[in-house]
């Protein structure tokens, strides 16, 4: 581009990032946690939320025996939405209204065995941007270039942001899906080491006890006689 081209178009930049609301994107809000639940236990969570928002919930066992949990999800009028029995994860999605969800994880089945369990929550149309758009465009009139406005800038780096948001997610899972593998084998490694320590302990007694055997075929009982 010509000097005299360039500016307009730094000035658009300068605009979307300086001026009151222009750094406002589509929000989204990504959080997730990983907690310890004993047996027998029940541990519930609340999120509020916003009308016509999107409320997006994944959960994995991590550890535990079985990898198996029951998962509630509570409307704010106390309506069951969404309700897994002994399942290792899922994954699901629910248009809100204004109140607070309730999202439970129950372990009450399980006696001896805690679960280590990991969630992740995503909410979509959280914020009021709409206003704050109006408010940041009253400023940029007259302002396009080359047929870009401003407005197409602002669409193309809320694209960017969505897909590095959806990176991020994918990556957390990623990771929560290696520490259940890892759990995994570490559990199968000591399984293997405490039942080849069984049959070496098993083998050493057998092999004590057919020497033993051996040895009282071959002694000679009858008593000498003077």
């Amino acid at each position: 581009l010509a000097p005299w081209t360039r500016l307009p178009l730094l000035v658009c930049f300068a605009l979307l990032l300086l001026l009151p609301g222009a750094a406002e994107f589509t929000p989204s809000l990504d959080s997730d946690f990983t907690f310890t639940l004993p047996a027998g236990r029940k541990e519930c969570f609340y999120q509020p939320m916003r009308k016509e928002a999107s409320l997006e919930l994944e959960y994995q066992v991590l550890d535990g025996a079985g990898l198996d949990v029951d998962f509630h999800l509570l409307s704010p009028k106390g309506e069951t939405l969404v309700f897994d029995e002994r399942k290792s994860d899922g994954v699901h999605t629910v248009e809100t209204e204004d109140g607070d969800y309730m999202f439970c994880f129950d372990n009450t089945f399980s006696t001896i065995s805690e679960k280590v369990i990991f969630f992740e929550l995503i909410l979509d149309n959280m914020g009021e941007d709409g206003q704050d758009q109006e408010d940041w465009k009253k400023y940029v009139t007259g302002t396009d270039l080359l047929d870009m406005k401003l407005e197409d800038i602002l669409e193309s780096i809320n694209s960017v942001k969505a897909r590095l948001s959806k990176s991020v997610q994918i990556q957390t899972l990623l990771r929560a899906f290696e520490a259940r593998d890892r759990n995994i084998q570490e559990s199968n490694f000591d399984r293997v080491n405490f039942w080849s320590m069984v049959n070496l302990g098993v083998m050493v007694v057998v092999s004590a006890v057919q020497v033993y055997m051996l040895k009282s075929l071959f002694e000679d009982k009858r008593k000498s006689r003077t």
